[in-house]
């Protein structure tokens, strides 16, 4: 047990660490300035995934909705976690549909929709992110392993390379997220800050 708790904290160590990598750091900016632009404009955070990374999509709403690191006014999020709509439209269509028409359903320009799926592969996810796409919203993926057929379709892209299994790679995502809500709250509430969030480049392409 001993030798499999050691290669683990070795496995999570080595995932951790590429969050500070120059390319992981400017995309967790550039997510960062496209949510906080999105909420200067009176726009949401729309978030969905599948199993672990729908309870990340949870963990990643409430603390918009909530508070993270200071008393603040609330920020609009919503993960499409809904069991009425998820079985809904997954018994009246199929399960491939049910974030696609969330989307469809809450999603207006402007709008930011994150996609969390560690293979890059849940159909639903994909066709989430090209309904976003055609919609106007900025679309964000936080992706794993090869990228799947997710791979260059979102706007802002992170793919965390070198995990066979889905926990290493939802462990640094979930950090990930955490690090864009301390920025993002920094920008939207600390009065010294001082962030020119329009000079970010739209698009961005990351895989280590």
């Amino acid at each position: 047990m001993k030798q499999i708790l050691q290669y683990s904290s070795e496995q999570a160590l080595k995932a951790s660490s590429l969050l500070s990598t120059d390319q992981v750091i400017n995309f967790m900016e550039e997510v960062a300035c496209a949510i906080v632009r999105c909420y200067k404009k009176k726009g949401k955070v729309l978030i969905a995934g599948n199993g672990g990374s729908l309870c990340d999509a949870m963990h990643f709403a409430e603390e918009l909705t909530a508070y993270y690191r200071k008393k603040r006014p609330a920020l609009p999020a919503i993960a499409l976690a809904d069991p009425g709509h998820i079985t809904a439209v997954g018994n009246d269509t199929n399960f491939d549909k049910i974030f696609e028409r969330g989307v469809e359903a809450l999603g207006q320009p402007g709008d930011v929709f994150v996609a969390l799926t560690t293979s890059g592969n849940s159909k639903n996810i994909v066709l989430a992110v090209e309904k976003a796409k055609e919609m106007g919203l900025t679309t964000v993926g936080f992706l794993g392993k090869s990228g799947g057929i997710l791979q260059g379709k979102a706007d802002l892209e992170w793919i965390v390379k070198g995990f066979d299994t889905s926990d290493r790679i939802q462990e640094v995502h979930m950090a990930a997220i955490h690090m864009i809500i301390e920025c993002v709250e920094y920008a939207l509430f600390y009065k010294d800050a001082q962030i020119d969030v329009d000079a970010k480049s739209a698009q961005r392409k990351i895989g280590v």
